[in-house]
């Protein structure tokens, strides 16, 4: 598992937060008293939760022991609590009246059984809220994966860490299966990058970290910059010389 870098992913963190405000503000009316933030990395998702529903108790789990200090540091009066969400979602108890997850369950297999188990941790009437980053489908992620598997550095990489993502029919079929009522949409982020090497830093917090990871550090520049070369061919500067990052993400509500 990689260390994710809690430093380089506060960078962006206005950026980072919109979407979990943005699906929180989405989940219909309720009384909550328990809820439940799935991959709350630094908190910052766990903290809208707190400002969404002001007397609920809600607990933060995430699989990164380093982001879970982090988010204790800066926020000393949340609950926080290290889950595995691939293995360990029954040690979470049931009852919840929300279910969160703001970017993470790209990254655990087996969607159709892990949005059942989720739903199982609700109450009747409860909500599933999530949101899914759909950057797969962006060039910079292919330019990643296509460095990685290149002659030069693929026996570094053993494995190239894939995306668990269901198409939109798909999650559509399974929403209306495992849930009473449900709704999706979809939303652009157009975001402002300084530049070709802010892109790259937004990345080296993120989706660059199962790769930087395990590459010998002296190896890592050049990696870089073979990877920046070809943002730079993919991506280009904008007239007064910002990028465009263009995000997509995929969200959903369902009501057990």
């Amino acid at each position: 598992m990689s260390s994710w870098d809690s430093v380089q992913y506060l960078k962006y963190k206005q950026e980072r937060t919109q979407p979990s405000v943005d699906l929180a503000a989405r989940i219909p009316e309720l009384s909550a008293e328990r809820v439940v933030d799935i991959g709350c990395g630094l908190g910052n998702s766990t903290e809208v939760l707190h400002r969404r529903f002001p007397e609920a108790t809600v607990l933060g789990i995430d699989n990164s022991k380093e982001m879970l200090k982090t988010a204790a540091t800066a926020h000393p009066d949340f609950v926080f609590r290290c889950c595995d969400v691939s293995c360990e979602l029954p040690t979470l108890g049931c009852g919840y009246d929300v279910v969160f997850s703001n970017a993470c369950l790209q990254w655990v297999p087996d969607h159709p059984k892990l949005l059942r188990e989720l739903m199982g941790l609700l109450r009747d009437g409860g909500f599933l809220a999530v949101q899914i980053p759909l950057q797969f489908e962006q060039p910079v992620h292919g330019l990643i994966r296509e460095t990685a598997l290149s002659p030069e550095w693929k026996d570094y990489f053993p494995e190239v860490r894939d995306f668990y993502i269901l198409t939109e029919s798909e999650y559509f079929d399974l929403l209306s299966d495992i849930s009473r009522d449900f709704s999706m949409w979809s939303t652009i982020y157009f975001h402002r990058m300084a530049g070709h090497e802010a892109l790259l830093d937004w990345y080296r917090g993120t989706g660059l970290r199962p790769y930087l990871d395990v590459l010998p550090e002296e190896r890592i520049p050049d990696f870089e910059a073979e990877l920046m070369r070809k943002i730079k061919q993919e991506y280009p500067l904008q007239k007064n010389g910002e990028v465009i990052f263009r995000f997509p993400r995929l969200f959903f509500w369902a009501q057990k």
